[in-house]
């Protein structure tokens, strides 16, 4: 049977790419000064950061409950195989409202074949996940091999990513108010990792060339067969550094295959404009 991959926007995934993968894609919620939009549907990144710029008031919810059961319910109904990833349980409530969304669409359609998965990853590092995923779906691999190597990627994608004013982490409850006073006034950029699903920082530097330096040597540190690799690279509202570092990469490494998107709305909220994030993986998957 097909197996159909559905995911929620804190993937921060292309929507050519969905749409070429046969990806659903649930959006979060983003509100600015108490309007709600939906991630990546009627608000981007590059209008939501210039709303941040402005001082106006962001925040975001999870998927709603009556988004999943509305999906859920029509999934059901079509007697497929489904798998749903989603973001990480550890940043946001999704995960836990899809449960909850699961277990009453059970109660009506009790054959429902639907996995849920947590990928405890975000943003481009769990759209890698999602898109492995679908892939494989796409060549007609088993539920059972799909979901193999879902943990496998969940296990080993790496996020290593920086931030370009620590004030907007502090806001989004990432930094408390003292670490984000000392970042601004000294220039000191964070470097940080998504481990077991939360923001783990990995280093702290001085100034933002050097920090992105430091994050292309860990690629080089962490990485196992990049030139195997496909590189993911996204950003806020800095194309032109994500470039630089796909040149980098790309030189140092030899990597020719890489995936570079803006940074969604969702997780841009709490990261503000300027966050560069760098994605791979740290092992090699057996043949």
């Amino acid at each position: 049977m097909f197996v159909k991959i559905i995911t929620d926007s804190a993937s921060d995934l292309p929507k050519n790419l969905c749409t070429e993968l046969n990806i659903d894609v649930l959006p979060l919620n983003v509100y600015v000064n108490g309007k709600e939009f939906e991630d990546n549907v009627n608000i981007h990144a590059n209008e939501l950061f210039e709303d941040m710029r402005q001082g106006r008031n962001v925040k975001t919810s999870g998927v709603p409950l009556t988004v999943f059961e509305d999906k859920f319910r029509k999934l059901a109904k079509d007697n497929g195989s489904y798998i749903y990833l989603s973001f990480s349980s550890q940043l946001s409530g999704t995960y836990q409202t899809s449960k909850l969304a699961y277990n009453d669409i059970k109660d009506e359609y009790p054959d429902f074949d639907l996995e849920i998965v947590d990928t405890l990853c975000a943003s481009l590092g769990f759209g890698f996940v999602v898109v492995k995923a679908a892939q494989m779906a796409k060549e007609g691999c088993t539920k059972e091999q799909i979901l193999n190597s879902i943990n496998f990627y969940i296990n080993h994608i790496e996020h290593i990513f920086t931030v370009d004013d620590i004030e907007y982490l502090y806001r989004g409850g990432r930094v408390t108010k003292t670490a984000a006073f000392i970042g601004t006034v000294l220039n000191i950029k964070p470097v940080l990792d998504v481990q077991n699903g939360k923001l783990i920082p990995i280093d702290k530097i001085r100034g933002r060339r050097k920090t992105i330096h430091k994050m292309i040597e860990l690629v080089g540190k962490r990485g196992k067969r990049l030139e195997n690799q496909t590189v993911g690279i996204n950003h806020g509202d800095d194309l032109a550094t994500a470039e630089y570092i796909r040149d980098s990469i790309k030189e140092k490494y030899n990597v020719e295959s890489f995936l570079i998107n803006d940074i969604g709305s969702a997780v841009g909220s709490h990261t503000g404009p300027g966050v560069i994030g760098i994605y791979f993986l740290n092992e090699w998957p057996c043949p």
